[in-house]
């Protein structure tokens, strides 16, 4: 039996994108090209962080943090709240969101091991367990 899920079924993939759209899209992948940034967009998946608080977390100093926070704020990234002297940072849109999470689970999935965010879920721990018997099985 075959199953076919489409995701965004009212968009129409096969549509081309406008050229200002385009360099939008690479712009912010640049922008994702860079450790330190991906961390902080990781760290604020969990809501909004003033630059000390980031700093913390990334054990980065927070000069460093606050330049790549300008960086992702220019690129529409993240944006500012601002109370009293304190800056706080958080994500421009959901879409930023779903955007580092699906990148970092991703990155999960390149590992030998059931990833991290399927742990929990009973249905893909025994298709893994189901694969390391059919593997060891074929040795």
């Amino acid at each position: 039996m075959s199953y076919y899920l489409r995701m965004n079924a009212d968009s129409d993939a096969s549509a081309l994108i406008p050229e200002d759209q385009v360099n939008l899209v690479v712009e912010v992948f640049r922008m994702l090209a860079d450790p330190t940034r991906i961390r902080v967009l990781w760290a604020l998946t969990g809501g909004e962080l003033a630059v000390n608080e980031l700093a913390e977390q990334l054990g980065k100093p927070a000069p460093s943090v606050s330049q790549h926070l300008a960086k992702l704020r220019m690129a529409r990234l993240v944006r500012t709240r601002r109370n009293g002297t304190t800056i706080f940072y958080s994500l421009e849109n959901e879409h930023v969101s779903q955007l580092v999470v699906d990148a970092v689970y991703n990155a999960e999935h390149a590992g030998p091991e059931v990833p991290r965010h399927h742990r929990s879920d009973d249905t893909v721990r025994g298709i893994a367990s189901d694969r390391r018997r059919h593997k060891a099985t074929q040795r």
